[in-house]
């Protein structure tokens, strides 16, 4: 009973983080207009088919699916990282200037002089790879 109830609260949190993050990423380009950059669009090509992947598992409580949704965060998850790295570090600010039409070194956010877009997607997959490896984990011992 308890091993049930951490899948079915582990996969619908990580579909819940996916919701949150997607959210987020369309609002920031359709309500404050900021152009994605094209590793924002790699992050969003990763992260949007979590949420019909997550929501479908969640609702159908097909745990097996966590291992695709792990999948997709580690993908994402390096993804973001390394743009969030192009950002911050000093020596790879450089690699962003030539990232397309807006470059990938632009912080249209900067809370608190770390949190950036980058950072919260970065944030996103690696909760949603956390409570997926707890899901999956707890399948296998099931």
């Amino acid at each position: 009973m308890k091993r049930e109830k951490i899948l079915e609260q582990g996969m619908f949190f990580s579909w819940g983080i996916s919701l949150i993050a997607t959210s987020g990423s369309l609002f920031f380009s359709e309500v404050l207009k900021y152009i994605p950059c094209e590793l924002c669009w790699y992050q969003r090509i990763v992260m949007y088919p979590l949420v019909i992947l997550l929501g479908v598992a969640s609702a159908r409580k097909d745990y097996k699916m966590s291992l695709y949704g792990l999948i997709l965060s580690v993908i994402g998850g390096l993804i973001s990282l390394y743009h969030y790295a192009i950002q911050k570090i000093p020596f790879l600010h450089e690699m962003g200037n030539s990232c397309g039409i807006v470059p990938c070194n632009t912080a249209y956010i900067n809370w608190f002089g770390f949190i950036t877009i980058p950072f919260l997607a970065l944030v996103a997959f690696i909760l949603i790879g956390i409570m997926q490896y707890i899901v999956l984990k707890n399948v296998k011992e099931k």
